[in-house]
Formats: C-alpha cells, structure tokens, sequence
C-alpha cells in the first residue's frame, strides 16, 4: 500500500483510493487484497517471465481454470540471473587477482570448478596473454586422461602450464618415481605420500612461479571444511600470499550449468560417472555402477548425488584414513599448517651448523680442515628419518658437520656437492676433496667409521 493521506489506503496496481477513517479493516478490504495478492502472483502487470498482461477481472475469475503463471519459465530465468550474477563476480574477482596483484598463478586440477575458472580466465584473455599462469601437479597417479586433458586445454585456450611433480623425478616418468620412493608409498604412509607428491611439488610450484596471489577452484558447497571461505583468504603457505577463491559462493549445479550454457571442455571423466577426479587408485563413480554421468552437456541418470550438499568430493580418497584414524578429505594442500610439511627445518638443535648460502657452502669446502656436509631437504622422508641420528653424530663428532638446504639451489648442489638425491652426505677433506657416503644406513656408528676411514693418514 501507499499511504498519500493518513486516512486514504490505495492498494499498488489499482486506481481506487478507500476511505479508512475509522482504521479497521472490514471484510470487504480483506477481500480486495485477496483478489489483487492472487492477481500479482499470476499475472504481474509487467508481462515479466513470459506471463501475458490480464485484466485483473478476468484474471481472478480464469484462475481455477488455468493457471498462467509458468512455474519452470520463471525458475529457469531465475537460474540464468543467479548464474549470470555469479559469473560477474567471480570475473571481478579474478580480476583483481590478475590486475592488482602481480602475478597470479592458477594451480589447475582439471576439476569441474577449476575448467570453468580456465573458462573464465579464457573469456578475459588472462591466459592467452601470460598474465596468469597455471601450474600442474603431476603425483604420477593420476587418470590416464588426465595430462591429455590438459593438452587439450592448452590447445583450446592458447596457454602452456607448468607440471611440478615429485622432487627428483623428470616429468611423466613413474617409474623414475617407483624407483626413488617406492610404488608402494600411498600405501605405506599416506601423509608421507601426500608431502612427497602433492604438498612439496605445489609449493615448489608456487615459489618458482615467484607468485603472491594463487587462484583456486575451492567452494563453500563441497563441505564443512570449507563451509566458510570466501573470495579471498590468505593461504596458509608462503607467508601472506594471497589465495583467490573466485567461485567460492558456486554449488556444483551452478558449474555444470556454466559447463552447459557455454560448452565449456570438461574432463572425460564426467561422462564416466564421476563428479570428481584425483589419484586413480582412490576415486571412484558416485554412485559406485556409474548411472549418473554428464554427457554432451547435460546430465543422465538421477544427479542428486552429484549435486547435494558436499557430494562433489564423495568419490575421492576412499578408502583412505588420516593417521589418527579419522576418514581422510584432504590432500594437505588447502589445510591450516601445510607449510610445515616442508618449512620446517632440521637439526635445529645447535651440533649441526647451517651454511645459509652457496657461498657459506663454497668456503666450508676451502678452509683447509676436514669436515661434514649434509646436503638436505626437510620435507624428504629420508632426511627427516635420519634427523635423530645425525644430530647425535654431530655432537659427538670431532670434526664440524654442516648442513645445506639443497632442493633451493640444485644447480649447485648438484655441481658443486655430488648431489643428485637427499639426503646426501659428504665428507670434506683438508684439501678440498669432497666424497661422497654411498650407504644407505644412517646410524651414529656408520658415519663415524665412515669419516675414519674416508679421513685415514689425513691430516686435518
């Protein structure tokens, strides 16, 4: 109602101005805004949705008759102005992370939100341009048609990603990978597993890609975890740099609509049965017989499964369980503290001393005594296996012992200090003379015999 006199009532839609001197509504007035309510709902007056203009006389007599309102018209138009708003602001967003911060990088898993976010970045013209650059994390794992996935996008959208795998591994060699950490390691230490394949490539990944602002494809709608997240966040890695959440307000029904509505190229794996894809060796169809797929662009088979609330991810790491027991939903790489998979650092207890630099590294070689270099990367199972004993070595030894962080610098580790794996111990002549320790068992006694005899006749 508008109220152009304090005892006048004109109700919206009609010309007629009543009396209401007495401020009581009478039946009659019940009546009246009974019949206008159910012309409104029906019949709008702006013709909006696609329902013609009605005479609010004939409307309220034909309404048990017919009714003109188009419910699936007006949801489906409701549909487009959502997804329509949500493409706006994640674009706004995602500007913002290309323009103000200077350089944005778009770890890309190939996921339903992370193909509309290429999509997006595509529309934009952010990736033909090299102002965004995406990065792959290959675990050696993956679906077969995941890395030609990849090549295809490239293709489509003009762009060349960046694929960071496990830590001495030439990219696409597995077997390289079995070689060095063993085929079986997601089996024998998930966590371990998580920190060699996924945690150290990606943060490798972000640091040699120098960037401060990382894109993502994570949404509050794929579960508690992230029931809170909004567009930006600062990630728990790096030390403030800044994480894009650009669909971040997005259900799963909202990125297969924008699969849909602009033919965007999704994975193959879609039209297999499954909502998501990670690691072959724990992602299964959801449901498990694989009756809900996305096939040219629309879904077959019942899709609540896919679409409820945190379903996207009900499919990935079956099977698999933290070590406290509890059901594994995270690779380590979003969560609170994943930094510590590798930032922190070892022998910090004083007996090993660190040489910060190449150049410390260089003179510790050059001072004419004897002594002990570990060349080292925290995150490495092997070092952090041997941490105990090296430290007790250390204290006891009577010559120095060193530490070098060698994955920061492996051009030089690898010219100037043997090394081609970690950990890797060196025993440093007076002369200079640098050799390496071959064996594999790391225990006090092997390495005080083999600096003995590495060291015999020698005079330091």
């Amino acid at each position: 109602w508008n109220l152009p006199h304090p005892y006048l009532i004109q109700f919206v839609g009609s010309n007629d101005i009543i009396p209401f001197a007495t401020m009581k509504f009478t039946m009659k007035i019940i009546a009246a805004c009974a019949a206008m309510a159910s012309v409104s709902a029906f019949a709008p007056n702006t013709g909006a949705f696609g329902v013609a203009r009605r005479s609010s006389s004939s409307a309220a007599l034909s309404m048990s008759e017919k009714p003109v309102f188009d419910q699936e018209q007006f949801i489906a138009e409701s549909k487009e102005m959502r997804l329509k708003y949500l493409e706006d602001q994640a674009m706004f967003a995602l500007k913002i992370a290309v323009e103000n911060y200077g350089n944005a990088v778009f770890p890309n898993a190939m996921i339903a939100g992370d193909v509309v976010i290429t999509h997006l970045l595509g529309r934009m013209g952010y990736l033909s341009s090299g102002k965004c650059k995406v990065m792959v994390v290959d675990t050696f794992h993956l679906f077969p048609e995941t890395i030609p996935f990849l090549r295809s996008l490239e293709e489509h959208y003009d762009f060349k990603a960046e694929i960071f795998c496990a830590e001495g591994c030439p990219v696409g060699d597995k077997a390289a990978y079995d070689a060095k950490y063993g085929a079986d390691l997601w089996k024998e230490d998930i966590e371990q597993y998580d920190k060699v394949c996924k945690v150290e490539p990606f943060q490798r990944g972000l640091k040699t890609t120098n960037t401060d602002c990382m894109i993502n494809g994570r949404t509050r709608w794929q579960g508690f975890e992230r029931a809170w997240i909004d567009q930006f966040e600062n990630a728990p890695i790096g030390g403030g740099l800044a994480k894009c959440n650009p669909i971040a307000y997005w259900t799963f029904e909202d990125t297969f609509d924008y699969i849909a509505k602009y033919n965007v190229p999704h994975h193959p794996l879609h039209a297999k049965g499954y909502p998501s894809h990670g690691d072959a060796k724990d992602t299964i169809p959801i449901p498990e017989d694989g009756s809900t797929k996305f096939v040219d662009f629309k879904f077959e088979g019942d899709k609540t499964p896919w679409l409820d609330y945190a379903s996207e991810r009900k499919g990935r790491f079956v099977g698999l369980a933290n070590k406290d027991g509890s059901t594994k939903t995270e690779c380590g790489i979003h969560v609170a503290g994943a930094e510590q998979t590798f930032d922190r650092d070892l022998w910090e207890g004083g007996a090993v001393k660190n040489l910060a630099t190449t150049e410390e590294a260089t003179a510790a070689t050059k001072t004419g005594k004897a002594s002990v270099v570990a060349v080292y990367a925290p995150w490495c199972q092997f070092c952090q296996g041997m941490e105990e004993n090296f430290e007790a070595f250390a204290a006891q030894a009577d010559v120095d012992v060193f530490k070098f962080r060698g994955d920061e610098e492996r051009e030089f580790v690898e010219a100037e200090l043997n090394t081609s794996s970690f950990p890797t111990i060196n025993v440093v002549k007076p002369d200079g003379t640098i050799v390496k320790y071959d064996s594999e068992v790391r225990t006090v006694e092997a390495f005080n015999a083999f600096v003995a005899e590495t060291l015999a006749g020698v005079t330091a």
